[in-house]
């Protein structure tokens, strides 16, 4: 799918890899909904990028402020892209010393990173699938393909540490949806895709203690360095534009295979 002249939908698309991804996509030429919780910089941003980028305060656990974000995409232009970054992590052991994992915050991570990617997946994917096929639009894949959806795993998914059991199972999830998801929608004529990143310099990032960073870096075998955001937001665009890439998660970690801890 060329992505000059179309419209995507970012949640989390305030900061980190969210952010990164509206700027490349808005580089090559796509309008953007920017879908961000309300004390997010995401109305800066949107003001400062221009007419071709709106934001939307928008939890993604909430599937009513999901639908005003697809529908202010759709009043860009017929909705095409929809990228799942939005997220949070909260670290326990299972049995620790203030006694077991906090059922509270097991719920709240599964609810925004699982249930929340799910909600723009399936509320997304419907309205591509109401609006249909458009003509006019450049490219001979216009009768190929109707959307792309990217969701965001993690190499926690398969690489879970000490303390991220809920983080891990939420990642893990998606890692499962992939397939049937892309399965679901084929007939629909919209790719389903998902990337596990490493750990990446975002504000995510920024929340870990420096020596943890130093580990996961060393752990890391080439380059050896965390990842930037701009290579998710490359790796975004290079799925969108390659119709052959459906169904498949994949890692974007530098080869890392996190320790224990």
């Amino acid at each position: 799918m060329h992505i000059t002249g179309r419209t995507a939908l970012i949640t989390g698309g305030a900061s980190g890899l969210g952010r990164a991804t509206a700027e490349r996509m808005l580089a090559a030429g796509s309008s953007v909904v920017i879908a961000d919780l309300p004390q997010s910089p995401g109305a800066a941003l949107a003001d400062e990028w221009g007419d071709r980028a709106v934001f939307v305060p928008t939890d993604v656990t909430d599937a009513d402020q999901v639908q005003a974000a697809i529908d202010a995409a759709s009043e860009l232009g017929r909705l095409d892209v929809v990228v799942a970054c939005a997220g949070i992590v909260r670290g326990a052991r299972v049995v620790g010393r203030k006694g077991p994992f906090p059922l509270d915050v097991f719920r709240q991570v599964v609810d925004i990173n699982l249930t929340g990617t799910f909600t723009v997946v399936s509320l997304a994917a419907a309205r591509m699938v109401e609006t249909g096929a458009v003509d006019g639009v450049a490219g001979a894949e216009v009768d190929e393909e109707r959307g792309v959806i990217v969701m965001t795993a993690s190499v926690a998914a398969f690489d879970g540490q000490v303390g991220q059991a809920a983080y891990s199972a939420s990642k893990g999830a998606i890692v499962g949806l992939t397939l049937p998801l892309a399965r679901d929608l084929a007939e629909h004529r919209i790719r389903v895709m998902a990337i596990a990143p490493s750990l990446f310099r975002t504000p995510m990032a920024e929340m870990l203690p420096e020596e943890a960073l130093a580990s996961l870096e060393e752990q890391t075998l080439h380059p050896h360095r965390l990842g930037k955001p701009e290579e998710y937001a490359a790796l975004v665009q290079h799925i969108v534009e390659n119709p052959m890439l459906n169904g498949e998660v994949i890692r974007l970690d530098g080869a890392v295979r996190m320790a224990p801890r």
